[in-house]
């Protein structure tokens, strides 16, 4: 990127503690000031955004680094089947259950220990690792020191150094958990209940299986907030580069580049332009009041517009909304009709001209409905799919995929199903919904499809699909 566009002001913002950032070395030094409050915007959000609240007393970085470690480990002692066993669970990592496993954390002004400290201190010093009391004691008087400088941060410390010392620890604590106190996930019923898994010559795998789902629920919340996450970067990166005097002298060149970061796309969409525009129509809207019962009543236009109560709460109302808010929220809340019609905003509909032999583009709907609707068919959504324990056995595991009107990719399913059959150890099934053709059609007439049960089977490596009547 940097070699084909030189000055692009492209950068990278890692949610680790402290957080670490990488601008283009090329740069003018107003473009990396620019950047650089665009950049603490970001970590604002990263450590106050509800979303992410798994991560805030982690040390990613410290973590990624053990796991790197015993990965290489692992790949000395067992070669090329780490990354076989690396691939099958990065096949599945988009089915572990994220909003399930964010319910269980505290809030970090509760500086009570957690979980997770209980259990370094009973359970993995005292019966895993079989340390001397002093060590214990030692490390009591470590953490005490850590919560009386900053409680914030204590955890997130204390636990970066656990884990340089001890690889092994997220590992144990994770499989610690009481199995009734848990929800599982796809990947987390493999670790916790596959035969082949637990025989003594394959636990490593399970320790590669860990890391990838650890791993996956740390960056879940990522694709999750990316509109409101780059909005709330832009929006601050921009009044404040702006109030800056910095920008003396390069007022044309940064509005250049602003807009071309911040522009709508008419056809597409930009994550930018979307969450930058919807932050300051939240922000105009509490400043006027507009949040109201009062508002919401009046249906004239033309008073809509010049509704106006002077409450002046805009910059505590975005701040909440950075808080509290995923893409999802942010779009199904705040997009409305004054929204749209504020930036000209449409969906668009795409057509063959016969005549010229060329794709045409055209207005297909000016309603905010139809836009929010486009807007929420273009977020992430992974499938929904559970273990079905009834039907589950042994010799069978057997998932359930939730429809949802959106059928599995079929192409991928033989090989993620042969995958998850060597991490099972036998025979695996996949129940789904597809989208089929009706047989009986009318001459003339608009295919017609209907929904249809099937059931995929995985034994030895050969893959069977069959409908169910």
């Amino acid at each position: 990127v940097y070699k084909l566009y030189p000055n692009n002001p492209y950068e990278t913002v890692i949610n680790s503690r402290p957080p670490i950032s990488f601008y283009n070395d090329n740069n003018p030094d107003w473009l990396n000031i620019m950047i650089f409050y665009h950049v603490i915007a970001h970590i604002d959000f990263f450590q106050n955004n509800i979303f992410f609240k798994h991560t805030w007393n982690d040390d990613f970085v410290g973590k990624a680094l053990a796991d790197k470690r015993l990965i290489q480990n692992l790949r000395d002692e067992h070669g090329r089947w780490v990354d076989y066993i690396l691939e099958f669970s990065r096949a599945i990592d988009n089915l572990t259950g994220y909003f399930k496993s964010i319910a269980k954390f505290r809030d970090t002004q509760d500086n009570t220990p957690t979980q997770i400290i209980d259990y370094y201190f009973k359970i993995f010093l005292q019966e895993i690792v079989k340390v001397p009391e002093h060590v214990i004691y030692n490390e009591i008087q470590r953490y005490n020191a850590l919560i009386e400088k900053d409680p914030n941060i204590a955890e997130s410390l204390f636990l970066a150094e656990v884990r340089r010392k001890h690889p092994e620890f997220q590992t144990k604590f994770t499989n610690y958990s009481p199995k009734e106190q848990k929800k599982y996930d796809v990947l987390e019923y493999l670790l916790e209940n596959s035969q082949f898994l637990n025989k003594e010559n394959n636990k490593w795998m399970k320790t590669i299986l860990n890391i990838v789902r650890e791993t996956s629920l740390y960056f879940a919340p990522q694709i999750r907030t990316k509109t409101v996450n780059e909005g709330w970067a832009s929006y601050w990166h921009e009044k404040l580069f702006i109030q800056d005097k910095r920008i003396q002298g390069h007022e044309s060149a940064f509005a250049k580049i602003n807009a071309g970061v911040t522009s709508i796309s008419r056809i597409g969409l930009n994550p930018y332009a979307i969450g930058l525009r919807l932050f300051k129509h939240i922000e105009d809207y509490s400043n006027k009041g507009k949040f109201t019962y009062d508002f919401q009543k009046i249906f004239n236009s033309e008073q809509r517009k010049i509704y106006n109560t002077n409450n002046n709460a805009g910059q505590e109302s975005i701040f909440q909304v950075r808080e509290q808010f995923c893409d999802n929220t942010f779009f199904t809340t705040f997009v409305n009709q004054d929204f749209t019609d504020r930036y000209n905003l449409f969906t668009v509909g795409e057509r063959l001209n016969q005549q010229q032999g060329v794709k045409e583009y055209y207005i297909k709907s000016k309603k905010a409905e139809d836009y929010k609707k486009m807007l929420l068919n273009s977020l992430y959504h992974p499938p929904y799919i559970t273990v079905n324990t009834e039907k589950t056995s042994e010799r069978n595991l057997y998932l359930q995929h939730h429809f949802e009107g959106k059928q599995l990719y079929k192409e991928f399913i033989p090989d993620t199903l042969m995958g998850i059959e060597f991490l099972w150890g036998n025979q695996v099934q996949i129940e789904t919904t597809e989208i089929v053709k009706k047989k009986i059609q009318r001459p003339n007439q608009p295919l017609k499809f209907e929904h249809k049960k099937v059931i995929y089977t995985s034994n030895n490596k050969e893959v069977k699909k069959y409908y169910i009547p």
